[in-house]
């Protein structure tokens, strides 16, 4: 049930990062049509970065979940499914360690951008809740790669589906 649940939210928030990022294509694209008549939106960059930096993490969990990471075929093609699995377990593990070491480090941006009151340069927007959608997705990327490196572990032992 907790596996169900996990890839339910996995799989919304994959979503919502491709609304995000539907909504960054629509603005670029209202920005060059209203750069046509000499009405381009303003700080369409700075959306643009905000905008293309939460949905690439939002789509982090997913990668790990469905397992559709880039992977180095050549060192698994002649592998035994253990091996295989060997390896895959210590992608999930590198996986759930960059999760951690980013959501720690992310944690201390969102700190110090809240402190310290950064903004965006033209529209003034305040940077710290940017974060927040950013840190979700690697609490949720962390959450996958546990539940990758379980599956792994039980495949590594000849218990799993490899």
């Amino acid at each position: 049930m907790a596996r169900r649940a996990l890839a339910a939210a996995v799989a919304f928030w994959a979503i919502l990062g491709g609304l995000v990022l539907a909504g960054v294509v629509g603005l670029n694209l209202a920005s060059i049509l209203g750069g046509m008549v000499g009405h381009p939106v303003p700080g369409d960059f700075e959306l643009t970065e905000i905008g293309t930096a939460i949905a690439v993490f939002a789509f982090l969990p997913w990668c790990q979940q469905t397992r559709a990471n880039v992977t180095a075929d050549v060192f698994t093609m002649g592998a035994s499914p253990i091996w295989t699995a060997r390896m895959s377990l210590a992608g999930s593990l590198a996986a759930l360690a960059v999760a951690g070491i980013l959501f720690w480090r992310m944690s201390l941006g969102l700190a110090d951008q809240h402190a310290y009151g950064y903004t965006s340069a033209i529209l003034q927007i305040p940077l710290w809740p940017c974060f927040v959608p950013v840190l979700i997705s690697l609490a949720l990327l962390a959450l996958a790669a546990a539940a990758t490196l379980a599956e792994d572990a039980a495949t590594a032992r000849g218990r799993g589906n490899a």
